[in-house]
């Protein structure tokens, strides 16, 4: 008997006394109170704390239960008084629960308060009291215990009555919440004032008398005011909150938000805000990073908006189309697999692929232009050459190990706008690869010269995490630290947006390897910046796709990006990793490396990489006469007449559009009359470009405009003349531009210049 007794006592406590719902909290990097979500219930009340504040404990114990830490559960004195006074009054006049079984008592909830149920709790109470330590009870008391209305447990209480931590609360503040569960469906905050009020100040004259409080505090108590009403819970991050509870839910969960800069940086977000609402711009997501920990130190999923507008849609994960903020990835990617130096040419010529046509932003073209320029431009039509020079399937493999998640089709489906903004990505995958990006360089430095094997590892939000970089090792990850660098470097130079223009002047400003990217239909924004220690991404947009003229990356995102800089502690430059760089002689003009004809020359660092680049197919021997004013050969000049001189030469494309933006590029110098030469290429194709139907425009009449052809020649002043099959259509000179009026079919398209070299095409006109 004893024995069944025994086990029954054992078993008689249900392991778990609470199993309600609690709310989602998140708190930031040190346990300030970012947000919460009331419980599915529709309750206040927040997940179980190991934490009782001094104060509090006090308090609760001095109202509710002055032995607690000397009884075995229950308080025999308490409940023989309890009972005499009931009995003498013939009704329920006072309890003798202890705080033990109370606990019990909530959790077994809707239970009458007969003497068989108080027998009970009296058993369940020691039970608890041989489970678990006197301050966990009283854990189990303040996270469950009724503050009235629809606020369980002290933390939500304090949050809800006072707006701020039950750490922080004076001894005012915790008398009145210690008083609140004796009877919350009747004392109430700005309800029952006076009860209230009265028993709040007999439980602080308890605490002076009992010497827990001096007679100043005393009486300063009595003089503060009682709460009035429910505050709002803080909401600094709310669609941190919302994932946190898609994942995480019930829990309280410290992240590692720096809770200052979440602060500032949504003061920021809101500013930038009223700005662009004024051109209808509603939505914008942030990501703040720290770049050696990988955690995410700032999280504004969306702009302070309303709900026409979308304002609970976090766009942090949401896929937009990249622009062109996947550049810097193919810059890298050329400079890692040796096609490419910082500095080389790469051309920026009217480029037609099958029926696609990539257009630079201003609608201009350099001829040629050193690949580190085009990147922090940003011109599309030197990325689209060398996407396709590259290799589009190389560089999507390349991605899909970066783990892009939104590239969900295969490269055919991107083609080459894959670099333009044909594909998407999100906001938090581009910040993950950025901060890779400033990790790799400074893991190379800082560890010998080698590698982690998980450096392109993804982001967290969690505070408690420990990121996991993998193993050392001699190779490179994806991309090696010097191509790496140099990309940031490139980065470095794209121009600031207005206000920020002369920022290498300041000694306040900081070098920031940053890039924008603006979709296609003005409906994406981006601005993403690297430096040593931070990376810093904005979205802006609008959520339901709307574009907008003037929601480009410089204009709407870039000023945005800066002011957060601003908010953080300045950094040095990444130091250069010189174990993959090396210091070779290039091209001065070209960029290249040096080749036999190069005559001007320069020391640059490039990737180790960089020395298996062709040398500088720009630079020629040419033969000229004394004056230097002809082209001359044996032919016509004796030898011991002939100087020879190294000539920087494009190709007549390129060089057309170069001499434009360079007005000191000399073409090459005519051939003497006398002489024979075969010249090679000296013109070609601006217009058409490649054989292509051509649909010739109409006007608003419905009558036929002309379609305007247009070739390059490396002498502009020589004379071309212009057939359409056989028919002669006319000459041009200086300025070879014809217009023509053709009828739908057809045709080859002949031009001869006065030196009898020809190029010809098939094209076909449509309607």
């Amino acid at each position: 008997m004893v024995l069944l007794c025994s086990i029954a006592y054992y078993f008689c406590l249900p392991k778990v006394l609470f199993s309600e719902p609690t709310a989602t909290v998140i708190t930031s990097n040190d346990s300030r109170l970012l947000g919460a979500k009331i419980a599915d219930d529709g309750q206040w009340r927040f997940p179980f704390s190991d934490r009782i504040p001094s104060k509090f404990e006090t308090c609760i114990l001095q109202f509710e239960d002055a032995y607690f830490y000397d009884h075995p559960g229950f308080n025999p004195v308490s409940i023989f008084k309890a009972l005499k006074d009931n009995l003498s009054s013939k009704k329920v006049k006072r309890g003798g629960s202890t705080l033990t079984q109370q606990v019990i008592r909530l959790s077994r909830k809707g239970k009458s308060r007969t003497y068989s149920e108080k027998l009970k709790e009296i058993v369940l109470a020691t039970r608890l009291e041989l489970r678990h330590s006197k301050k966990h009870i009283l854990n189990l008391y303040c996270s469950n215990a009724p503050f009235g209305g629809n606020v369980i447990g002290l933390e939500a209480a304090s949050w809800r009555y006072y707006n701020r931590s039950p750490f922080d609360l004076s001894w005012s503040e915790c008398a009145t919440l210690a008083v609140l569960p004796n009877a919350p469906s009747l004392i109430y905050p700005g309800k029952n004032q006076k009860f209230l009020l009265a028993k709040r100040n007999r439980l602080l004259k308890k605490l002076w008398e009992n010497n827990d409080i001096d007679e100043m505090t005393y009486k300063l108590s009595l003089s503060e005011p009682l709460p009035q009403k429910p505050f709002p819970l803080p909401r600094l991050a709310p669609h941190l909150l919302q994932k946190i509870k898609n994942s995480n839910s019930g829990q309280s969960i410290q992240t590692s938000i720096d809770y200052e800069l979440q602060f500032r940086a949504n003061q920021i977000a809101a500013s930038h805000y009223l700005r662009l609402k004024q051109n209808e711009i509603f939505n914008l997501g942030i990501l703040i990073i720290d770049v050696k920990t990988r955690k995410v130190l700032s999280y504004i999923g969306n702009a302070p908006t309303d709900a026409k507008h979308q304002k609970d849609v976090d766009v942090i994960n949401k896929a937009r189309s990249t622009g062109s903020i996947l550049k810097p990835f193919l810059y890298t990617a050329m400079l890692d697999a040796g096609n490419l130096l910082p500095n080389s040419l790469v051309p920026d010529v009217p480029t037609v692929f099958g029926n696609y046509k990539p257009q630079n932003y201003d609608k201009t073209f350099d001829g040629a232009v050193p690949a580190s320029e085009a990147l922090s431009r940003s011109l599309n039509v030197p990325a689209t050459i060398m996407l396709k020079e590259y290799g589009l399937q190389r560089f999507y493999n390349q991605l899909q190990e970066l783990k892009f998640k939104d590239l969900r089709f295969n490269a055919n489906h991107y083609g080459l706008s894959l670099i333009l903004g044909g594909a998407e990505s999100n906001l938090w995958d581009l910040c993950k690869n950025y901060a890779a990006y400033s990790g790799t360089v400074n893991h190379f430095n800082e560890h010998s010269s080698q590698y982690f094997t998980n450096e392109f590892c993804d982001l967290s939000i969690i505070n408690s995490d420990v990121q996991n970089f993998g193993k050392l090792t001699q190779d490179k990850t994806i991309f090696d630290a010097g191509s790496v660098y140099m990309t940031l470097n490139s980065m470095k130079q794209v121009n600031r947006p207005e206000g920020e223009d002369n920022w290498e002047y300041y000694d306040s400003s900081q070098d920031i390897a940053w890039k924008t990217g603006t979709s296609f239909g003005f409906r994406d924004a981006w601005a993403i910046g690297a430096t040593k220690d931070y990376v810093i991404g904005v979205w802006v947009g609008n959520a339901d796709g709307e574009g907008r003229p003037g929601l480009v990356g410089l204009q709407a995102a870039a000023p945005l990006l800066f002011d957060l800089y601003a908010l953080l502690p300045k950094s040095n430059w990444f130091s250069k990793p010189y174990d993959e760089l090396t210091e070779i002689n290039v091209c001065k003009q070209s960029g290249f490396r040096a080749g036999v004809n190069c005559d001007e020359l320069r020391q640059e660092y490039v990737p180790n990489s960089g020395l298996k680049t062709e040398p500088c197919p720009y630079h020629i021997t040419v033969h000229l006469d004394q004056t230097e004013t002809y082209q001359v050969n044996s032919s016509c000049e004796n030898i011991s007449q002939i100087t020879q001189k190294s000539w920087f030469q494009l190709p007549p494309l390129m060089a057309y559009y170069y001499n434009t933006k360079n007005p000191y590029y000399k073409s090459l110098p005519p051939y003497r009359e006398d002489c024979y030469s075969d010249q090679g290429e000296i013109m070609e194709f601006i217009y058409p470009k490649n054989n292509q139907n051509i649909f010739l425009p109409l006007d608003f009449n419905e009558k036929q405009n002309p379609v305007i052809l247009k070739i390059a020649h490396s002498k502009p002043a020589s004379k071309v003349y212009w057939y359409l099959d056989a028919e002669y259509l006319g000459l041009t000179k200086d300025i070879h531009e014809l217009a023509i009026s053709p009828i739908p079919g057809d045709y080859k398209l002949t031009v001869v210049d006065e030196s009898g070299f020809e190029i010809s095409k098939q094209i076909s006109f449509t309607n």
